[in-house]
């Protein structure tokens, strides 16, 4: 009897030691299932999602941060982007063409009038009977000719564009600096100090820039500054007098700003003068000083254009494109030597219109309005 209830027990605990395996093999092979089914879903998921981005990349309606809405904007304009590629063009052949040219801005080239061959400065001497080689056709050593004081015109486009180029960057930085400065201060404090430097404003604005250039130049002239240093005092009181009209434009930005809820905000929670201007007003203006100063880089390379040509900028013998068209004025040269002022002419222009083109687009590309 004992021996049999022995037995049933026996039986008894494998069976349930069965039972036991059995739910454990059925609990693993459900989990092993479930890890499968998460997996899937898992897959679809990204698949999903990375279908989803596709569509929308290919709808055109995937969100972009603010940076990458601008860069795509701009890009879609195609002055702009040519814009930038023949200022690309005109800055390497500028900066980098003087380091593979055989002749600088200043040499002068004769001619022998025995022998009829070109005669360089350095080996003057060895020909008494050599004389300037001015206005000559453009030539294989002269590919675009030389001008009325025998100087290589290819030679001096190169540095003449260095020179314009510098000018235009040396000015948009002086008068954003103070025009940025002192805008901004007008137009966040306000009471006296808006009204001061607004005053300031109207005077600059009202100041006759190119009877003020000419008393200048004459009074450097009578000083005896040398032509080289010439044009960093033209740079220098060029952007002096120009910061005014960037002054006006980021008082008028800053004011609106300042009254936007997220400025009352920072007014509110006690966050420093210094932190909201740097941190909250500039980052905001930083779009409209990117679209002047890409602008204004055209109408200042144009000024020292008129200047040179007037003969109140860059000083002979030194180049810039101004002096360089200044040329023309003589009836000969306008009518049988296109090579002296076509060129430069060119130049001016196609920077002139790409900087145009290129603030054109910037400002297109900042516009809320224009973000479709």
């Amino acid at each position: 009897m004992i021996k049999k209830n022995q037995d049933d027990i026996k039986k008894a605990s494998n069976s349930r030691i069965e039972d036991a395996e059995d739910i454990a093999a059925k609990t693993m092979a459900d989990t092993d299932v479930t890890m499968e089914n998460d997996k899937a879903a898992e897959d679809d998921s990204v698949a999903s999602v990375e279908s989803f981005s596709q569509e929308d990349i290919a709808a055109g309606q995937v969100f972009l941060t603010p940076g990458q809405m601008v860069r795509r904007q701009f890009f879609r304009n195609r002055l702009a982007v040519a814009g930038i590629i023949v200022l690309a063009v005109i800055a390497v052949f500028c900066f980098l063409g003087p380091a593979f040219s055989k002749y600088t801005e200043t040499e002068i080239f004769y001619i022998d009038e025995d022998t009829g061959m070109e005669v360089r400065m350095a080996d003057l001497e060895d020909y008494p009977n050599a004389v300037l080689n001015t206005k000559a056709a453009p030539t294989k050593e002269h590919v675009l000719g030389t001008n009325e004081m025998g100087q290589d015109q290819l030679a001096r486009l190169m540095y003449g564009g260095r020179i314009s180029l510098m000018v235009g960057f040396v000015v948009v930085i002086v008068e954003m600096l103070l025009g940025v400065t002192l805008g901004g201060m007008a137009g966040y404090y306000g009471g006296w100090v808006d009204m001061v430097i607004m005053r300031l404003v109207e005077m600059f604005v009202s100041i006759p820039f190119i009877p003020l250039m000419l008393i200048i130049s004459s009074l450097l002239i009578s000083l005896k500054i040398s032509p080289q240093y010439k044009i960093y005092y033209t740079m220098f009181i060029m952007g002096i007098i120009y910061w005014a009209g960037v002054a006006r434009m980021i008082r008028g930005n800053i004011l609106s700003l300042r009254e936007m809820e997220y400025m009352q905000a920072c007014e509110a929670t006690g966050i420093r003068t210094r932190k909201r201007i740097f941190k909250h007003l500039i980052p905001n203006t930083m779009p409209l000083i990117i679209v002047m100063a890409t602008m204004d880089l055209g109408g200042v390379i144009l000024m020292e254009s008129t200047m040179s040509f007037l003969g109140i900028g860059v000083g002979v013998p030194y180049a810039s494109w101004g002096n360089m068209v200044s040329s023309v004025k003589d009836n000969v040269v306008m009518r049988n030597c296109p090579w002296i002022w076509v060129p430069p002419g060119l130049m001016i222009l196609f920077t002139v219109l790409a900087f145009n083109f290129v603030g054109d687009g910037l400002r297109d590309a900042f516009d809320p309005k224009m973000k479709r």
